[in-house]
């Protein structure tokens, strides 16, 4: 295990224990958890995206104010839905982001999940074309972001500009060189796994998978991660991907982290998503001795570089950084994480 970040859903409420109550809250909270993990040496902070809902939505405002408070963890996602993305603003955005963070953005995104709104993407002013579903509709938003990443001139320069143009062809601006390396898929499925290689893209595998054997959850998804990278060299891309799997993870290291994580369910889970039948991946939650023995059996875990960690956010900054803190002192340098 080469890295370990965190994964925030950016929940908020107004309920009781809740921690964030507002936008605000989740928002600025989400910055000093960056700051708190960099500081604790982690090596990433990665939120989600979903819209409609009341949680993280539009990921670059807060990527680029982390980027400005923090000087050298990794910030992402893990995922923006590409079937609500205009490609050109998105690749704008991205760019400007990456370059405030001094190139340390990762950019987790993928044909998405189910919203909280029937096909909100219509709302964005998005459709699929004739032929297509929605999800190869986020396929193709994805496929041009791509593209313009490259860096390549494609736009005609107007003949009597307002400002001096370079010759030739124009691309979009402001353009940071490398990101294209830093994009990631997420995959939920060993076809979009091998898909996502193709393109040229990292992958990331989350506590969900389509159930297509039957197995374990990690078994399967170790497999899913064996055909990505067997796809990558076929494909031959010349540099080497990194693949990353999502954990919820707590090590109980005192009576409130047993009251809140010591009687989870330590199994996986079967269930119906999108039309889909999934496996859900379990949640780990024990003494530090024990913890790592569990985590050592994961075959997905082994398979993987990237281990994200998704944090309680709504039980504030403090004690996710205690989550964060027992982690990377007990348990993690047993699983060869430094």
């Amino acid at each position: 295990m080469k890295k370990i970040g965190f994964l925030s859903f950016g929940h908020w409420s107004n309920a009781p224990y809740s921690a964030t109550r507002s936008a605000s809250d989740v928002l600025l909270q989400s910055i000093d958890l960056a700051v708190a993990a960099e500081q604790l040496g982690a090596d990433g902070a990665y939120f989600r995206v979903h819209h409609f809902a009341r949680q993280l939505a539009s990921p670059f405002p807060l990527l680029s104010a982390v980027g400005a408070k923090t000087s050298r963890i990794e910030i992402g996602t893990g995922v923006i839905d590409m079937r609500y993305e205009n490609p050109f603003y998105m690749a704008e955005d991205a760019g400007a982001a990456d370059l405030i963070s001094g190139g340390r953005l990762q950019l987790g995104i993928s044909r998405g999940s189910p919203e909280q709104v029937v096909e909100g993407w219509r709302h964005f002013g998005y459709a699929p074309a004739e032929g297509e579903g929605d999800a190869d509709m986020g396929r193709r938003h994805a496929q041009v972001f791509l593209d313009l990443l490259k860096g390549e001139g494609f736009a005609r320069p107007n003949p009597r500009p307002m400002f001096p143009n370079p010759p030739g062809l124009l691309r979009l601006e402001p353009h940071s060189e490398g990101l294209r390396k830093r994009i990631w898929w997420g995959s939920a499925s060993d076809a979009t796994a091998v898909w996502a290689a193709q393109q040229g893209m990292n992958l990331q595998s989350s506590t969900l998978k389509a159930d297509e054997s039957g197995e374990p959850f990690h078994v399967q998804q170790a497999r899913q991660i064996r055909l990505y990278r067997e796809a990558w060299q076929r494909a031959g891309h010349g540099w080497q991907p990194r693949v990353s799997v999502s954990r919820s993870i707590f090590a109980l290291m005192n009576d409130r982290d047993r009251d809140y994580f010591g009687r989870g369910d330590d199994s996986d889970q079967i269930g119906e998503i999108d039309n889909m039948r999934a496996v859900f991946g379990r949640s780990y939650a024990a003494e530090p001795d024990k913890l790592i023995e569990q985590l050592r059996a994961d075959e997905a875990i082994a398979e993987a570089d990237t281990l994200l960690l998704t944090v309680p956010n709504q039980l504030g900054v403090d004690y996710n950084a205690h989550v964060l803190e027992a982690l990377l002192t007990h348990v993690a340098p047993s699983l060869g994480w430094r």
